[in-house]
């Protein structure tokens, strides 16, 4: 992270601190929902959604009262092992989970808003409307105006102004699925990496954040049983690297492993994927095990592979199919 940017997630961080968790009111004041397309509600037979909790390191994790996401994890499969992509970045890591591809493929290796700069590749939103599917995208940065190809996400929480907290993020993103019932929803939970920057990875200030953090993803998860999709939906929870200090770099193992865990129908509950010795699960397998889920084709340049070892059963894989 540059001079320019880390001086900007101090003052992020800053804000954050001195609201404390939940500030959904004074976020509002500065968060603007930006213009979408409005297709009609669907009643897709799967779903799936992806929640990323941004510079969640396994280990602080643990320290943690986190009841949603042990519930995530008794529920389902599970490995505080997952690998990112080496370049540990914000952007970058994101993109790569949601292309499948690596930053060098999918070209996106900055770290900052830029405005009509995309990925050279189809992201997952794309692959999704391909197959008929709705899309949404929630996050707490701006910096994912680089995800909002136009035509490829129906409807969104982009915000044109930070912080945007947990809160504020999962309200919104909870509005969306009530509304509008999207087949695949994108949900991106930013302050544990803004403390990080401010106070340091591993500090009670961000210990807190991490809970806060749970919290809305306990109020995504209710949502999700509120519109009776627990038995069709794919739920993913990763994030997008770790850290250390006040920083995450490349190459460093305390920000490349990151948690990575799975529920839904068909998978193995409670199981730590670790149990299988020779599975490495990186981020980027993140795109092909939903695309499989949701009966999606993706194509060639996809570098992630289905973890087929999250269900009790064989599953034909599209993979075949590309």
């Amino acid at each position: 992270m540059g001079v320019l940017a880390l001086a900007a997630a101090l003052a992020l961080a800053a804000v954050l601190l001195r609201q404390g968790p939940s500030p959904i009111d004074q976020a509002a004041a500065v968060s603007t929902t930006r213009p979408t397309s409005n297709p009609s509600p669907t009643d897709s037979k799967r779903h799936a959604i992806i929640i990323t909790i941004d510079g969640l390191r396994p280990d602080v994790l643990l320290r943690v009262d986190a009841p949603n996401i042990r519930r995530l994890m008794a529920s389902g499969c599970f490995t505080f092992w997952a690998q990112t992509v080496p370049e540990c970045y914000t952007l970058p890591a994101h993109v790569s989970i949601l292309t499948g591809v690596s930053p060098q493929v999918h070209g996106v290796e900055w770290n900052d808003h830029i405005e009509q700069a995309f990925p050279l590749v189809p992201t997952l939103f794309e692959l999704a409307h391909r197959g008929g599917l709705t899309t949404a995208m929630v996050t707490g940065k701006t910096k994912f105006i680089a995800l909002d190809k136009p035509g490829t996400i129906d409807w969104k929480f982009l915000p044109y102004n930070e912080p945007n907290p947990d809160a504020l993020v999962a309200a919104e993103g909870v509005k969306i699925l009530r509304q509008h019932r999207p087949a695949v929803t994108f949900v991106h939970l930013a302050d544990t990496d803004v403390v990080g920057h401010a106070v340091g990875w591993g500090t009670p200030e961000q210990l807190k954040f991490v809970e806060e953090a749970d919290r809305q993803v306990g109020v995504v998860l209710s949502a999700v049983a509120e519109l009776g999709w627990n038995d069709s939906t794919l739920v993913v929870l990763t994030a997008d690297h770790g850290g250390a200090g006040l920083e995450h770099g490349p190459d460093d193992p305390r920000s490349r492993h990151v948690p990575w865990i799975v529920t839904g129908p068909g998978v193995r509950q409670d199981f730590d994927l670790t149990r299988d010795a020779d599975l490495v699960v990186n981020t980027p397998d993140t795109l092909p095990t939903v695309c499989d889920f949701l009966g999606l084709n993706w194509g060639p340049e996809v570098e992630g592979r289905v973890v087929r070892e999250i269900y009790t059963e064989q599953r034909e894989l599209l993979r075949d199919r590309k």
